[in-house]
């Protein structure tokens, strides 16, 4: 078999590939066989009609043309593996020459044309220039760290005033779209500004005391008159405000392992300016990420993104049923900037995996997987088995790939504060060196052999 890739665009290629009729004699006589088995012939057993009378029967036409259905995928594929494209989107193939079966001579000819991840030149990434903000925590976020802890000790009481910005109302309400009631509800709780209810509603309530109550409009989100315009009745039965515990030693030994205040307000610093490193390194990585994004050109085929937000407005997407109210040319231009993005975030970021030689290793992936299953609130071992049997693992060592490969960049990066402060952040992006107590478990789980896992080419692989 010969193939020859042809460059259409930047992420557009046209195979095109010749197949002898030594090479296609095979698929011919599996194709006779496969006729003769659905065919009924007097005189003949089921499966042992000759070739002749196939062809008197159905015609050789039939024949050949179901002698090529059935391998032009293995020589499509074999045509991907031979001139080393990365295909993106579906092949369209369109067949130009066919064989005479009853020659000795003669080729199948087709061509196909399929977008393709396309090839970057990757920019010098040695030593990017970012700036973040000074990570140095003081004694308000000391505080405002005590004053949460103290939030999950305190308690309510009720007080005999109007509500205001955090206080605990218990409250009835009822909806009514034009004369009809849609919905209602008594006792219920909210916590004046925390937006958890309907749009509206913290000024509504803003003001009230207990037995007062306030009409106010709003669009409903949910139910079936969701997008329509409510009239909302809220009456407020109760007004409560949180009392925090003082903060003395009593409560560093009641909210914590420490005996004393001062033990306590210094482990909350210490974690303040923890949480500080960690807020630098995530903005220097999305820092560094946008630069090399503006260093680089990735053209984006138009079928990633079209078949992207279409799945994100399609109403049979489950994930995204919600967003058929949604679909405006405003939000369509929001979905199709984000998925162009992530496009050439992982192109990038791919390359530089090849260039820096990237693997990912056993535990690597393993905690990836723990960390991703917990996110969802699920088992390891359970999230590992649906992962395996979904075929979704080469995506997954893709995805830890690419943030190794966006460590690498940021390890060698110059990263200031905005003070001019030199920032290191070689714990924020250390390699790993530990393989977690779950990992035996969750490969067994799995069933997947993870010690020998390399970056994957599969087309699933670039799914955002």
């Amino acid at each position: 078999m010969k193939s020859a890739a042809e460059n259409l665009s930047p992420t557009r290629v046209k195979l095109n590939v010749e197949v002898t009729l030594d090479e296609l004699k095979p698929n011919i006589d599996a194709a006779y066989k496969a006729v003769a088995e659905q065919i009924q012939v007097p005189g003949f057993r089921k499966g042992k009609v000759p070739a002749r009378i196939v062809d008197q029967r159905v015609g050789r036409g039939y024949v050949l043309e179901t002698a090529i259905n059935e391998g032009l995928n293995d020589w499509y594929q074999q045509a991907v593996a031979e001139t080393g494209i990365r295909p993106l989107s579906r092949p369209d193939v369109e067949i130009s020459e066919v064989p005479d079966p009853a020659a000795t001579e003669g080729e199948l000819k087709f061509t196909v044309e399929v977008d393709v991840r396309p090839e970057i030149e990757l920019p010098d990434y040695e030593n990017l220039k970012v700036e973040v903000a000074a990570a140095e925590a003081g004694d308000d976020d000391v505080q405002t760290a005590l004053d949460e802890l103290r939030g999950r000790f305190g308690t309510l009481k009720p007080v005999e005033r109007p509500a205001a910005a955090e206080d605990f109302l218990t409250i009835d309400i009822s909806a009514n779209v034009g004369d009809e009631e849609v919905d209602s509800a008594s006792g219920l709780s909210y916590q004046v500004g925390s937006g958890t209810m309907l749009e509206g509603m913290d000024e509504a309530v803003t003001g009230l005391s207990a037995g007062e109550e306030s009409v106010f409009e709003t669009k409903l989100a949910g139910g079936e008159h969701a997008g329509e315009t409510a009239s909302v009745t809220v009456k407020v039965t109760a007004v409560k405000e949180r009392e925090l515990p003082e903060a003395d030693d009593d409560f560093a030994q009641l909210a914590s392992e420490f005996d004393t205040i001062d033990e306590l307000r210094g482990d909350l610093a210490k974690q303040a300016s923890q949480s500080k490193v960690v807020s630098q390194g995530v903005e220097a990585r999305d820092k560094v990420l946008d630069k090399l994004v503006e260093l680089v050109e990735v053209p984006v085929p138009d079928s990633v993104v079209t078949e992207q937000v279409d799945a994100h407005f399609n109403p049979a997407n489950s994930e995204h049923a919600a967003d058929e109210d949604h679909d405006t040319e405003e939000h369509r231009a929001e979905v199709k900037a984000n998925t162009e993005r992530a496009f050439k975030n992982e192109v990038i970021l791919d390359a530089i995996a090849d260039k820096e030689e990237i693997g990912v290793s056993q535990s690597e992936l393993i905690e990836y997987l723990v960390t991703t299953a917990g996110q969802y609130g699920m088992d390891p071992n359970q999230f590992a088995q649906i992962m395996d049997q979904s075929g979704q693992v080469p995506m997954m060592v893709g995805e830890v790939r690419r943030r190794k490969a966006l460590a690498a960049v940021l390890g060698k990066a110059e990263v200031t504060d905005s003070e001019g402060n030199a920032v290191d952040l070689s714990e924020f992006v250390r390699p790993l060196d530990e393989e977690p107590a779950e990992a035996s478990e969750v490969l067994e789980a799995a069933d997947s052999d993870a010690s020998d896992v390399v970056p994957s080419d599969d087309p699933a692989s670039v799914k955002f």
